[in-house]
């Protein structure tokens, strides 16, 4: 269905008005919007950085909060529990009808960047219908790029999605790090960093470039500043590396020698990797790291990743030779489990590890549900967590990739003249419609 006439227009002076806008001023813009747009009232729900809640985005701090505006703490919706959480979840938009105490009715709208999720907004009109709810979709979808655009230099944003203080090591880390999920009609790759909030060596990064998909994983030795330290410099350098052309045995080389020039007697372990998206190539180098796990047909392929051993990074002094690069060739639909040691040997209180097996259970059953990348990781760091009763021994991070070539696509992602791009699936900006309550 069309955005209905006149849409464009207020959309096009959010945008417009989003450019000079401070962070803070975000709520009442999505405010005027909604309005505008016909609705009651339009809210926007960001998920915490361990996708635990949904808050609700206030208008300023309270430190900053002009005389005569609300106080208190800004509300937060758990998304396991709620039907908030359940439209962050599945990515699809959720309607709850009017009741006897409430002449109005409730959608919740996923808020969405790429296929990254952000959180939803909460619309608000007497009568949600079809023409309506496209609107408040094109609505959350232009509050996805506003949000996009603040959240690297917003204090704001960044403290209301945190729950409580993030370590100096940690806070390192996340400056490094890139978006958590990635994607394009061809592949996801989305990772996710236990203790969020305390992380010490473990670093992830993912990037497009053409129909390549790059994947790094790193794991430093320690858990203090340093390590964290260690794993930054360890990201610039596999950058630095790419950008200029080189591949993964450069890289490994890069990281290498750089850490043995500037921090010595400190070791890395890692997965470099690079996916053709277009053919399923997957390349990689393995120093010193957990291999990684190939899951096909909803089990692991065993040893299919192994590959040839090689020793972590920090060794040049030692006269060590660069890693082999190796090679497997993906089927459609696979999915790659790149994980740091945390995972899979996170102990319960009475020892029991995590395991291989169970990890890939997890996944397994997200996969047979439904559920995307994103969603399918989300679940399985929270059962690690979980398992060892919410005391993370060691950093736990994972980056799940999934190749889901789709034909007929060009590299660009353009479709055939009249397809509709409102196609809805759980890899894309889409979100099906679905009614609650009375």
């Amino acid at each position: 269905m069309p955005v209905a006439e006149g849409t464009e227009g207020v959309l096009a002076e959010m945008l417009a008005a989003s450019h000079r806008l401070p962070p803070r001023c975000i709520p009442a813009l999505v405010q005027e919007a909604g309005v505008r747009l016909g609705l009651a009232s339009a809210r926007v729900y960001v998920a915490d950085l361990q996708q635990r809640q949904l808050i609700d985005l206030p208008a300023s701090p309270p430190e900053q909060r002009d005389a005569g505006e609300e106080d208190g703490e800004a509300e937060a919706l758990p998304v396991d529990n709620s039907l908030a959480g359940h439209a962050y979840r599945t990515q699809t938009v959720r309607v709850a009808r009017p009741g006897e105490a409430d002449a109005l009715s409730t959608g919740w709208v996923p808020v969405v960047d790429g296929i990254g999720r952000l959180g939803v907004l909460r619309v608000r009109a007497p009568e949600l219908d079809a023409s309506l709810l496209e609107q408040c979709q094109a609505l959350a979808d232009l509050v996805a790029m506003v949000l996009t655009t603040k959240q690297p230099y917003s204090d704001d944003l960044a403290r209301t999605m945190r729950t409580r203080p993030m370590s100096l090591q940690a806070e390192l880390l996340w400056a490094f790090l890139p978006p958590r999920t990635i994607g394009t009609d061809s592949v996801t790759s989305s990772a996710v960093l236990e203790p969020a909030y305390e992380a010490g060596g473990d670093a992830y990064d993912h990037s497009l470039a053409g129909t390549t998909l790059h994947l790094t994983l790193l794991d430093a030795m320690g858990h203090d500043l340093a390590s964290g330290g260690c794993s930054a410099v360890a990201l610039a350098a596999c950058r630095s590396t790419r950008r200029a052309g080189g591949g993964l045995d450069d890289i490994a080389r890069e990281i290498d020698s750089t850490l043995e020039q500037w921090i010595p007697d400190r070791l890395l372990t890692c997965v470099i990797a690079n996916l053709d998206t277009a053919t399923g190539r997957l390349d990689w180098v393995n120093c010193g790291h957990p291999p990684p796990l190939l899951i096909r047909d909803r089990h692991i392929v065993a040893g299919a990743l192994d590959g040839v051993p090689h020793l972590p990074l920090g060794l040049t002094g030692w006269g060590v030779p660069p890693p082999p690069v190796q090679t497997v060739h993906l089927e459609p639909g696979d999915r790659v489990l790149l994980i740091t040691d945390g995972v899979t040997e996170a102990r319960s209180a009475s020892g029991e590890l995590f395991g291989e097996q169970r990890l890939a259970d997890i996944v397994v059953r997200a996969m047979v549900d439904g559920f995307a990348a994103p969603e399918a990781l989300r679940r399985l760091i929270k059962e690690i967590v979980v398992h060892q009763d919410q005391r993370l021994h060691d950093d736990a991070t994972i980056v799940l990739v999934e190749w889901h070539p789709r034909p007929g696509r060009s590299v660009c992602g353009a479709v055939p003249a009249g397809t509709s791009t409102r196609a809805r699936n759980p890899d894309s900006t889409g979100h099906p419609v679905k009614l609650d309550g009375p």
